[in-house]
């Protein structure tokens, strides 16, 4: 009787710890597919920066474009809170997945970057090439309609030199802050690649303690 007894205690904290397993895993994916969610709201977010930074280049609407910047680092800001309140769960006793927990860091450091070379990349191209600047006519000796005597020649050939060398530094400037966003977005691709297989590999584990469960039943 004794034997039957323990058997059959030890049949239920199998099945409670079964129980507790696919709580665990729901609890996982879910977590797991919010962070996906974020991830969505944060390339939508990009899209409507990179299209309001278009319209801001052809119009030269800054109080439209500033308002468009202020409410983007919210919805920034707030995709930031949300990921490191999932952190904190991951690493949760209850959870206990502290892996997890520094993909999603992983993730949140890349996306810092990219939003900083991305404002770089935006800072550049309102400066423009330095020498693109304007130079003012209104001291010259004009001869005619069409004709006048520059007084800045000397000065547009010294000038051209160092603006030749300043766009040469201006297109390397660029050309690295573009090159860090595209490393930027290859790194984050592969860590949500990540969590894509774990959640498949999560929902994998359910399927089969389901189908265990239902031969049990069956069996039984």
């Amino acid at each position: 009787m004794e034997i039957c007894d323990q058997a059959e205690g030890k049949g239920q904290e199998d099945e409670t710890m079964k129980i507790d397993n696919s709580l665990r895993s729901s609890q996982l994916i879910d977590l797991l597919r919010r962070f996906l969610g974020i991830q969505k709201t944060r390339a939508e977010a990009y899209t409507k920066l990179h299209r309001g930074f278009s319209e801001y280049m052809v119009s030269g609407a800054d109080s439209v474009y500033s308002q468009l910047c202020a409410e983007i680092t919210v919805e920034f800001n707030d995709c930031s809170k949300q990921v490191l309140e999932m952190e904190s769960l991951f690493s949760h006793p209850d959870l206990c997945r502290g892996d997890l927990a520094d993909l999603l860091k992983a993730v949140q450091e890349q996306e810092k970057q990219k939003l900083h070379l991305t404002a770089q990349i935006q800072v550049l191209k309102k400066a423009g090439h330095p020498s693109e600047r304007l130079v003012s006519h209104e001291n010259c000796c004009f001869r005619g309609p069409n004709e006048h005597e520059c007084v800045h020649i000397h000065q547009i050939t010294e000038a051209g030199v160092k603006d030749a060398e300043a766009d040469a530094k201006y297109d390397n400037a660029l050309k690295e802050a573009i090159k860090g966003v595209q490393d930027a977005v290859t790194i984050i691709n592969e860590h949500l690649e990540e969590v894509r297989y774990e959640i498949e590999a999560l929902e994998t584990e359910q399927f089969e303690e389901l189908i265990e469960k239902s031969e049990s039943v069956h069996i039984s």
